[in-house]
C-alpha cells in the first residue's frame, strides 16, 4: 500500500490504522514534518522490522564491501560492528530510483559534520536533513551510494572516547521515498523509452516501402549516411521492380553525385594540409636561422680574445652549451631536408615518362615478376621434394613400427598428405599465374614491335615525300629561271618542302608527322581509348603551344589511323578515341 507523503495528518492516520504510528507522552501520535527541499516526510523513525505485511528484506551486501563486518575508525566517532550471530537487520521494500536513506539511532550529542564523516564514505553526499529527534534523511549522487549506506545498518557508535548514553548509539538505516528520486527516475525512464521509440522508428524506416523521403536525405550530407543505409536495405530485400526502378535509379545517382562532394571535400583537406606543411617548413627555417645565430655567438666566446676571461666553470657551462645548441640544430636541419627531399620526390613522380621509358618499365616490371615467380616455383618444388622425402621415410619407418604406433603414424600420414595436396594447388596456381605473366610479357613485345615498325615506315615516308619534294623543286627552278614570280615560288617551296607534297594527303607538315606519331603511341598505351582533353593535357607537357582544335581536325583527317567512339550510359557518355593504324594497314 502507499503512504501519503506530503500530508503529515494523513500519514500519522495511516500509521496508527497499522498500529505502528509513534506515540507521546499524551497517547496521541507524533506527526512528522514535511521537508519539501528533500521532497519528502522528515521524522519518522524506523519501523520495526519484524513487522508482518510490509515486504521486509534483508539489505543486500555491496560487492566492495567485506561479507565480515569490522571496526571502522574515523576522526571523531568509532563505528563497532553488530553481533555476527544476530539476524540481518532488515530494510523496507526499496523505492524506485532510490537514492534516499533514513538513518536513526544517532548519538544525541551528534552533529551532521559528524554523520557526514561517516556517510561520506559511501559515496556523494547531496543533502543532510537532520531532526532534533536522533535521525536525519540523507541524500546522495547515485543509487549505488544507498546499498552501501544499508551496509552500516546494526553497527555501534561511539564519539571520540567518551561512554556517555549521549554519545553513544546504535544505526538503524532503511530505504526512505522522496519524490526528487522518483521524479528523476522517471524523467530517467520517459528518455530510456524515447531512445527505443527512435530505435525501432529507424528500423520501421528501413524496412518501409520506398518513398521519396529518402531521396531527399540523400542528398543532405548530414542525413547521408542514415539514407545510404537505408537504400541499401531497400535493394537488398529486393524492393527494385519496374514500377520501382526509376525512383531507385534517381536514389542511386544522388549516391553518386555524393561522390563528387566527397572528391572536393578530399581536395579542401589536401589543400589545407599543403599550407600547413608549408607554414611549418617557414616556421622551421626561422627556428634554424635563430639557432644558427646562437651557434655563432657560442664560437664567437670560444675564441682566445673572449674566452681568456672567462673563469673554468663558465668555459664548460658555453662548450656544453654550444654541443646542445648544435645537436638541436642538427636536428632540425635534418628534418627540414626531409621535407624538402620529399617534396622533390613528389615533384618526380608527378612528371611523365617518355612512352618509349614507359614500355620499358612495365616489360622490366613484368620480368621482374616473372623471375620472382620463377624463384617462388623453385622453392615450392624443393618444399614438395622435401614433403617427398619425409613421407617416404615414414612409409619405411611405419613397416618396422609396432601397431601401438600405427595409429599416430597414420594420423602424421594424413596431415603430410594434406600439406602436400595443398602445396601442389599452390603450386599449380603460380604454374598459371607464370604462364599469364609470360603471355603478357610476349603481347607487350609484340606491341612494342608493331610500334617500331610504324614509326619506321612513318620515317620512310616522310625520307621519300622530302627526296621527291628536292627533285621536283630543282626542275622547276631549272625550266623557268627567266620568270621571277616562279623563281620566288621555287625559292618558297626550297624553305618548305614538306608542307608542298603533303598538301594533297591528310598529314600536312613534319610537325603533324611526330604528333600522329606521339598520340600513336600514348593510345596504343591506353587500348580502351582516352578523350580529346586527356590527349591534349599530355601533348601541351611536350609542347605548350598545342591546342586542342588542331589535334581534333588532324586525328578526325586520319581515319584508317584513328577512330572515334562513345563510351558510357547516360550522364557517364563521353567520346573517346582509339588507335586504329594496324586496322588500317591490313585493309590496305
Amino acid at each position: 500500500m502507499g503512504l501519503p507523503m506530503s500530508d503529515p495528518t494523513a500519514w500519522a492516520t495511516a500509521m496508527n490504522n497499522l498500529g505502528m504510528a509513534p506515540m507521546g507522552m499524551t497517547g496521541q501520535p507524533l506527526l512528522p514534518d514535511f521537508d519539501p527541499a528533500l521532497g519528502m516526510m522528515t521524522g519518522i523513525p524506523p519501523i520495526n522490522p519484524m513487522m508482518p505485511g510490509l515486504g521486509i528484506v534483508p539489505p543486500p551486501i555491496p560487492p566492495d564491501m567485506p561479507a565480515v563486518k569490522e571496526i571502522i575508525h574515523c576522526k571523531s566517532c568509532t563505528l563497532f560492528p553488530p553481533n555476527p550471530h544476530l539476524p540481518p537487520p532488515a530494510t523496507r521494500e526499496r523505492p524506485p530510483g532510490c537514492k534516499t536513506v533514513f538513518v536513526g539511532g544517532l548519538p544525541e550529542n551528534g552533529t551532521e559534520q559528524i554523520i557526514m564523516e561517516v556517510f561520506e564514505q559511501c559515496g556523494e553526499v547531496i543533502a543532510i536533513r537532520k531532526s532534533k529527534k536522533n535521525f536525519c534523511h540523507i541524500r546522495f549522487a547515485e543509487e549505488f551510494m544507498v546499498d552501501k549506506a544499508l551496509y552500516l545498518s546494526g553497527y555501534r557508535i561511539r564519539l571520540g572516547s567518551s561512554t556517555d548514553k549521549k554519545d553513544t548509539g546504535r544505526l538503524h538505516v532503511d530505504f526512505a521515498q522522496a519524490r526528487d528520486d522518483l521524479y528523476e527516475w522517471e524523467c530517467k525512464q520517459r528518455m530510456l523509452a524515447r531512445e527505443e521509440r527512435h530505435r525501432r522508428r529507424l528500423a520501421e524506416e528501413r524496412f518501409r516501402p520506398p518513398s521519396p523521403v529518402v531521396a531527399e536525405k540523400l542528398k543532405d550530407d548530414t542525413k547521408f549516411s542514415e539514407a545510404i543505409q537505408t537504400l541499401l536495405t531497400w535493394i537488398e530485400r529486393g524492393e527494385v521492380n519496374r514500377r520501382t526502378a526509376n525512383n531507385f535509379y534517381s536514389m542511386i545517382q544522388s549516391a553518386n553525385s555524393h561522390i563528387r562532394r566527397l572528391v572536393n571535400e578530399k581536395a579542401a583537406h589536401e589543400k589545407e594540409m599543403e599550407e600547413a606543411k608549408e607554414k611549418f617548413k617557414l616556421a622551421l627555417s626561422g627556428i634554424l636561422v635563430q639557432f644558427e645565430q646562437i651557434v655563432a655567438v657560442y664560437h664567437s666566446a670560444s675564441k682566445q680574445k673572449a674566452w681568456d676571461h672567462f673563469t673554468k666553470a663558465q668555459r664548460k657551462n658555453i662548450s656544453v652549451w654550444c654541443k646542445q645548441a648544435e645537436e638541436i640544430r642538427n636536428i632540425h636541419n635534418d628534418e627540414l631536408m626531409g621535407i624538402r627531399r620529399e617534396e622533390e620526390m613528389e615533384m618526380s613522380d608527378e612528371e611523365i615518362e617518355d612512352p618509349s621509358e614507359m614500355k620499358e618499365t612495365e616489360e622490366s616490371a613484368l620480368v621482374s615478376q616473372v623471375e620472382a615467380l620463377k624463384e617462388e616455383n623453385d622453392s615450392l618444388r624443393w618444399q614438395l621434394d622435401a614433403y617427398r622425402n619425409e613421407v617416404e621415410l615414414l612409409k619405411q619407418e611405419q613397416g618396422k613400427a609396432s601397431r601401438d604406433e600405427d595409429t599416430t603414424k597414420e594420423q602424421q600420414m594424413k596431415l603430410l598428405q594434406q600439406a602436400l595436396q595443398g602445396m601442389q594447388k599452390h603450386l599449380l596456381k603460380v604454374q598459371e599465374e607464370y604462364k599469364k605473366r609470360e603471355a603478357e610479357l610476349e603481347k607487350v613485345k609484340e606491341d612494342k614491335l608493331k610500334i617500331e615498325t610504324l614509326l619506321e615506315n612513318l620515317k620512310e615516308q616522310q625520307s621519300m615525300a622530302d627526296e621527291e619534294d628536292k627533285e621536283g623543286d630543282a626542275a622547276d627552278c631549272q625550266g623557268n629561271e627567266s620568270n621571277t614570280s616562279r623563281v620566288c615560288a621555287c625559292s618558297q617551296e626550297k624553305e618548305y618542302p614538306v608542307e608542298k607534297t603533303l598538301s594533297n594527303s591528310p598529314v600536312k607538315s613534319e610537325r603533324e608527322v611526330l604528333l600522329v606519331g606521339i598520340i600513336s603511341t600514348f593510345l596504343h598505351v591506353h587500348p580502351f581509348g582516352a578523350s580529346i582533353e586527356y590527349i591534349c593535357s599530355y601533348l601541351q607537357r611536350l609542347d605548350s603551344k598545342i591546342c586542342t582544335a588542331e589535334v581534333e581536325v588532324l586525328m578526325t583527317r586520319l581515319q584508317n589511323t584513328f577512330r572515334q567512339e562513345l563510351s558510357g550510359v547516360g550522364a557517364s557518355l563521353e567520346k573517346r578515341w582509339k588507335f586504329c593504324g594496324f586496322d588500317g594497314l591490313k585493309m590496305t
